[in-house]
């Protein structure tokens, strides 16, 4: 999931030598901070009886910059009142949407259509109901997070073979948006392929009771395969089954290489080892291989990986990171955000991105331990309220990160003609993508076709962008049209899936028409939800149902809200036209235009 990099931080110390800054770089790296602030509820109400309230995502902004309201927000402790309150919606005709506890999703899947509607969140829907050891199975209700699951898993010697890297996500919202992993291994690695059992609590009609109980299993071909992605609009998914495996432990090793040949490995890589990623630094020409595999369960180690990016920040230091962040953007120091890149990618290898031996210090390569310790992370959700001292590092409250992320699958049959598409505008211009750079470079993982109408259409791979994003929607970024121009060219060049949960709005253009089962889908959600209690406009326009997914007006291509048919959608008063892709002719970005 995330792509988020604290690499700006190093500013502070860019007087020093290259040795030494990366030295300190690795010491800071190596310090976990135990004590953070956890996020807020996404929801936020004007009454102590949860009324008048609004929603947002953990980033705070959707990508439309809107303010998504509702009348009231409702907290279901079981089944039985979840079942109770989607039967009052659906009696009153009240539009209804899903809020999960963090709220990680960018797009606004979670809101309502109107002030009118209601907000059911599944915070307090988050009990572990049942660990069958004879069957390695676990039942868990969905608001239950990603780090519970496994953690209750591994007291009973069982593991989930494939999973997001970020912990932080629930059951039922990494479900909603097809969350995965890295593998083209077994069924690869969306979670929803594991899925084995669902209840969800839909609307009816008079004759259930205004609210109907489902359990979906392979034997319901149609309605599972609907429901194991459904954008929550098919109703409220109360528990989840999963099938697991017997504990196993992996080793694992980082191994840089130069990306000449990343075109003609990336495939054969990813066939060759379990777990196997990459992460690519186009500018740098550099490509990091994870190679990643089971071995023994008796092999000697215990290594830990808690990932940089999702370890507890000080606040004071991401305030004067993101002020210098600021600073470089406004005066165009391309050089050194290019500087600082580098820096920051050296660093990370050197403190291994957060792997220890022992959990506890880094001793070297291979890093052997139980896949409940390796598999994904997140310590800054982990420990006591400390006064916003320390906090994830994209904490809305708190003046740190604020990003686009853009992230898409190409079929493995493309994906050697889409990198060298970037590799042609890194040869155009070296700089380009430093600031992708800063935020730990493009990261590539593994996915096999799924199933699941809204899964994975085919065998991909799933690349990972997180690049800045000014406060100020009509602020144009240093080398704009770069990453315009890949978004582009993923999305409609190569014909890229979206991530459900992630990118901005110009992503989604047509995206209904790349699933081969989509009229399936909707097939069972008219079954499901004929009213739309349950749908939006947005999640109308995202299926196709609605036009409306891009948004003409002035700056709206900065962000993603378009794509640039005239100059104004860019910001001429900052010297930035519409223009043509310099790669893919067809692309229009917003180019830097001198008038000198």
């Amino acid at each position: 999931m995330f792509g988020l990099k604290h690499s700006t931080m190093f500013l502070f110390l860019k007087s020093m030598s290259q040795k030494s800054f990366v030295s300190i770089l690795v010491l800071v790296f190596s310090c976990v901070i135990v004590l953070s602030t956890p996020p807020e509820d996404p929801i936020k109400c004007s009454s102590s009886n949860n009324t008048t309230c609004t929603v947002t995502n953990s980033y705070g902004m959707f990508p439309d910059r809107t303010i998504c309201q509702a009348s009231q927000a409702l907290y279901p402790t079981n089944e039985q009142e979840l079942i109770s309150m989607v039967a009052s919606a659906s009696r009153a005709k009240t539009k209804i949407k899903v809020a999960t506890r963090y709220s990680h999703s960018i797009p606004k899947l979670v809101c309502p259509e109107d002030p009118n509607g209601i907000l059911i969140s599944t915070r307090y829907l988050n009990k572990v109901v049942k660990i069958d050891v004879d069957e390695k199975t676990i039942t868990v209700e969905s608001g239950v997070t990603l780090k519970d699951l496994i953690n209750e898993a591994s007291k009973k010697g069982l593991a989930l073979p494939y999973t997001p890297y970020w912990y932080g996500l629930t059951i039922g919202g990494l479900m909603g948006t097809g969350a995965h992993g890295s593998t083209l291994w077994n069924k690869g690695s969306a979670v929803h392929d594991y899925v084995v059992e669902i209840k969800i609590v839909r609307a009816s009609d008079s004759e259930d009771g205004y609210a109907k109980v489902e359990i979906l299993n392979q034997n319901n071909d149609e309605d599972f395969n609907a429901v194991k992605v459904s954008l929550g609009v098919l109703g409220v998914i109360s528990q989840v089954t999963l099938k697991l495996e017997p504990m196993f432990k992996r080793s694992l090793t980082y191994l840089a290489k130069n990306d000449s040949d990343l075109g003609l490995e990336v495939v054969s890589f990813g066939h060759e080892h379990e777990f196997a990623d990459i992460t690519w630094y186009p500018s740098q020409m550099k490509a990091i291989y994870r190679f990643d595999g089971r071995v023994p369960v008796n092999t000697s180690g215990n290594g830990l990986y808690d990932f940089i990016p999702f370890r507890p920040t000080s606040s004071i230091l991401l305030a004067g990171i993101r002020t210098q962040e600021d600073r470089d953007e406004s005066t165009g120091d391309v050089n050194g955000k290019c500087r600082l890149a580098k820096l920051t990618t050296k660093a990370l290898i050197a403190s291994a991105y957060g792997l220890t031996n022992n959990g506890i210090i880094f001793t070297g390569y291979p890093i052997i331990g139980f896949q409940n310790r390796l598999q994904s992370s997140g310590s800054c959700l982990d420990s006591v309220h400390n006064a916003k001292i320390t906090v994830c590092a994209w904490d809305s409250r708190i003046k740190g990160e604020f990003f686009h992320q853009t992230t898409f699958k190409i079929s493995v049959a493309l994906v050697k003609n889409f990198i060298e598409d970037i590799q042609k505008l890194v040869e155009l211009e070296p700089k380009g993508l430093c600031g992708i750079e800063q935020y730990n470079g493009i990261l590539m993982r593994y996915v096999k076709a799924s199933s699941a109408y809204l899964g994975n259409q085919e065998d991909a791979i799933d690349f990972d962008f997180t690049y800045y994003r000014s406060k100020d929607p009509m602020m144009p970024r240093l080398y704009e049209d770069i990453i315009e121009e890949i978004e582009q060219i993923g999305m409609f060049k190569y014909g890229g899936l979206p991530h459900w949960g992630k990118n901005r709005n110009l992503a989604f253009e047509g995206v209904s028409k790349k699933y081969k089962n989509v009229g399936k889908f909707l097939k069972v959600k008219e079954k499901y939800d004929s009213q739309g209690l349950f749908s939006s406009t947005w999640t109308d326009q995202m299926l196709g149902l609605k036009e409306g997914v891009t948004i003409l007006k002035n700056g709206c291509a900065l962000e993603g809200l378009c794509i640039c048919s005239e100059d104004n959608h860019c910001n001429p008063s900052k010297g930035y036209f519409c223009r043509l892709g310099k790669v893919y002719k067809e692309a229009r970005v917003c180019s830097h235009v001198s008038l000198n």
